[in-house]
């Protein structure tokens, strides 16, 4: 009898961007910005993102990179 292997690992979480705080600056001073916009709801990875405690409420920054996908309606 032949299993079938059940994927295992991360799974894809799905959230609203909330705020905005980074975009990618060259060296050169040019600046671009991320590609999703605040209010739009984003794919992102189970696992990544870097926590960051301000005025005592956690944020998780993730590179624009780091987006798995993007709902679109």
């Amino acid at each position: 009898m032949s299993r079938t292997p059940q994927r295992s690992g991360p799974k894809p979480i799905s959230t609203r961007l909330e705020h905005r705080f980074l975009c990618l600056v060259f060296q050169k001073g040019d600046v671009q910005p991320m590609s999703v916009k605040v209010g739009e709801k984003v794919l992102l990875p189970e696992y990544g993102g870097t926590k960051v405690v301000l005025e005592d409420k956690d944020y998780f920054l993730f590179r624009d990179a780091d987006i798995l996908g993007k709902y679109v309606e």
